[in-house]
This record gives C-alpha cells, sequence and structure tokens, in this order.
C-alpha cells in the first residue's frame, strides 16, 4: 500500500475459511435468553416493543449458520470493482464501476450506520449502464467509511463527518473526477450535505434522503402534516428509540466488545434497525430479503468493526467534528423525504440549509432503507433528482 496515498489499488474481498467456520461454529454454540413478555399472539409494532423477537431473531441465526451465502457477496463486491487507497493517513476502501456511456456523470454515494457499501452493491450496475439509453448514467463510486467494512480503523479521534467529506473530494480527484455529484441517506447524507456546502466547485449537486433544518426554526406557518413530521422527530431524538445513539456515542467502546465478540448479539443490533426503520408491520423481511440484511451483518462481523462504526456517533455528535449547525448548502439539491423513516424534515425549514431545492418527493412507501425496502423507486427516484440537478446547475 502507498502510504501517501497517491494511487488506488484494486482490492479483493476474501474471508478466510477459517474465520467462516468461527462464525458458524459461533453460531452453533449461541445462548439465547427466554422469550420477550409482550402478550402472545401480539401483532404489529408490539411484536418488537421489547427489542428483536425471540422467533425472528432464532429464525435469521439458523438460516445464517445453514444457508447463507458470504461468497456470493464476495463475487457481487468483485464484478463492481473494489479499490483501496490511503488518505490523510488511512485506508480507505471503495467500489468503483465506471459507466461504459461517453455521457456519465461521476458519482459518489455514502452508506451510514447500520448500513454498509451493502446497501448499494444491487443497484450500481443499473446506475452505470442502464438500458434505456435516454436514461441518465454515472460513474459510480462508493467508499466504506472509516472504521466501517474494508477500510481502515481510526486509531486516533477525529474521524468525523467534515474530515470525511473532505477525504471523498480528494477520492474523487485521485479517480480523475474533478466535478462530481454525491448522494447519501443517514450519516451519508450528512456528510453528502457537508460536500454540498463546503465544495461548491467541486460538487455538482447533491441528493439526500435526510435532511437537515437549522435549529430554532419557528413551527407556525407548517402544516398539520408538517407538525406531525417535527413531533415524531423529536419524539425519536428525545425518547429510548435513540438509546442506540446515545450509547454509541457515549460509550462506543463498551457497547464494541458485544458487537465484535458475538456475532448473534451484533445481529440483534442491527436487526432492530431494520425493522423499527423500515416502512412494515411486523418484519423487515417484508420488505428487505433476509440475505441482503446478512450481507451487511456478516460484513461488519468479518471486519471486526462493530466498535469502529460505532465511533461515528462519538466524533460526529458533538466537539469540533460536529457539523456547523448554520452551514448553508448551495449547489442545487434534490431531497427525498419518505415516509417512515426516522427524521422528517419539513420543506419551508430544509429550504432555510439547502437554498436551491430543485426537486421534493414524498413518496408513499419505504422507510430508512430506500435502497433495500424499495429498491426500483429509489433508483428512479435517485435518477430524476440528479437529472434535474444537473439541468439546473448548468
Amino acid at each position: 500500500m502507498n502510504d501517501q496515498g497517491v494511487e488506488a489499488h484494486a482490492f479483493t474481498a476474501h474471508a478466510t475459511d477459517a474465520d467462516l467456520d468461527d462464525l458458524y461454529a459461533r453460531l452453533s454454540a449461541v445462548r439465547l435468553p427466554e422469550s420477550e413478555t409482550v402478550a402472545r399472539g401480539a401483532t404489529g409494532p408490539r411484536r418488537w416493543s421489547q427489542g428483536v423477537p425471540l422467533i425472528d431473531l432464532t429464525d435469521l441465526v439458523d438460516h445464517w449458520r445453514t444457508t447463507y451465502d458470504w461468497r456470493a457477496f464476495e463475487s457481487r463486491l468483485e464484478e463492481i470493482g473494489q479499490f483501496r487507497t490511503v488518505i490523510d493517513d488511512l485506508g480507505i476502501h471503495f467500489l468503483h464501476r465506471r459507466s461504459p456511456r461517453t455521457d456519465a456523470t461521476p458519482l459518489i454515494l455514502t452508506h451510514g450506520w447500520p448500513g454498509s457499501i451493502a446497501e448499494f452493491t444491487h443497484l450500481v450496475h443499473e446506475l452505470a449502464n442502464p438500458e434505456d439509453p435516454n436514461t441518465p448514467a454515472f460513474h459510480v463510486v462508493a467508499p466504506s467509511l472509516p472504521g466501517f467494512g474494508y477500510s481502515d480503523k481510526p486509531s486516533a479521534s477525529g474521524w468525523g463527518v467534515v474530515r470525511i467529506a473532505t477525504a471523498w473530494v480528494e477520492l474523487m480527484g485521485r479517480l480523475g473526477y474533478r466535478r462530481f455529484l454525491a448522494h447519501g441517506g443517514d450519516w451519508g447524507g450528512v456528510i453528502t450535505t457537508v460536500l454540498g456546502s463546503r465544495f461548491p466547485e467541486r460538487v455538482l449537486g447533491i441528493h439526500t434522503t435526510l435532511a437537515q433544518a437549522p435549529p430554532g426554526l419557528p413551527t407556525e406557518d407548517l402544516t398539520d402534516t408538517e407538525r406531525r413530521w417535527v413531533d415524531e422527530t423529536r419524539d425519536f431524538w428525545g425518547g429510548n428509540r435513540a438509546a442506540y445513539a446515545k450509547q454509541q456515542a457515549d460509550a462506543p467502546q463498551t457497547i464494541g466488545y458485544s458487537l465484535v465478540d458475538s456475532p448473534v448479539g451484533l445481529l440483534a443490533w442491527i436487526l432492530d434497525k431494520f425493522a423499527t426503520w423500515s416502512d412494515t408491520d411486523h418484519s423487515p423481511l417484508e420488505r428487505i430479503a433476509r440475505d441482503r440484511i446478512l450481507d451487511d451483518v456478516t460484513l461488519y462481523w468479518l471486519t471486526r468493526t462493530g466498535a469502529s462504526a460505532a465511533r461515528i456517533y462519538a466524533e460526529s455528535h458533538g466537539g469540533v467534528n460536529r457539523v456547523d449547525p448554520h452551514l448553508t448548502v448551495d449547489v442545487p439539491s434534490a431531497i427525498t423525504v419518505y415516509p417512515r423513516d426516522i427524521e422528517k424534515c419539513p420543506r419551508p425549514w430544509a429550504q432555510e440549509r439547502y437554498r436551491r431545492i430543485v426537486r421534493w418527493r414524498e413518496p408513499d412507501d419505504g422507510g430508512h432503507f430506500p435502497s433495500l425496502e424499495v429498491p426500483e423507486l429509489f433508483v428512479d427516484d435517485l435518477r430524476s433528482g440528479l437529472a434535474e440537478v444537473l439541468v439546473a446547475g448548468r
């Protein structure tokens, strides 16, 4: 590896047979608690009121141990193209698929937590080389956040969202992309917002599923729906549903021991978020294929990144690494608010930060993981939004 990070090098993800055997042995030897004490036969959200139901976890653990194929996911990564480079003394892993189309535009996709590059692997080909020649095409770059997947784990503090955004600009430049589009949700949405705000000379425009407003805005002129959004978002961050974020911001090392030592503990910690943040009534498997969830969880497990990924909360929730609450984005922006997302920003508030919203959409379906829950809708929306961004930037 070039320590000065001048070049990107091809990378192959390949777990050892010993690591996979260890995973299966741990799954076989799992010690499970008794069942939750909510009423028998409960349906809907009540089933998850005490966390992941025992029967759901048991079924998924059995599938993970006996049927799930990690090698198939490794093959998908290889088909797309994987690379690593060193930026600011940290190794960064990324997927990179150049489009064969001469009119393609560079696009960086940034995931969040508890996501990973697994959120995008099934979409890269469609974005890079759509069948319809009139559909926008993109040179797709999807990096793994520091401390996630096959990127290095930072050994010192300082890798908050602003530093990550700066690294992404460097990465795109090394790939020959002087100007580019950016998309993200969750932490990826925050990083995408920082990209659009701090690097307007490099970023053509952005698409995000996470719009965040400056603090202290009034509610008087909001619609009833927008006020409900505000109340739901405040309830989320002010109540116990955000306990995971407080834990990972305050003591990521503590929860990290369990996440790195127990595959079932890791699965439960992440599955809970797929369930409660998705547009589902009984189980995340209503919308998301279980192998897509296991791609994500197994990537965390094999790379031992449960603790290092959790630290993005400690790095970015406060202090010098947090986002300036008053930053503005002046590049063209497309924003999509999915109905069951955990954080929904009213458009009048979003406009105080994103000064050139060229497209605003509120689909009827989808939650926090739209690329996995409603992939066709997500791809169509992403393409359409970025197309309008490009027109507005001409």
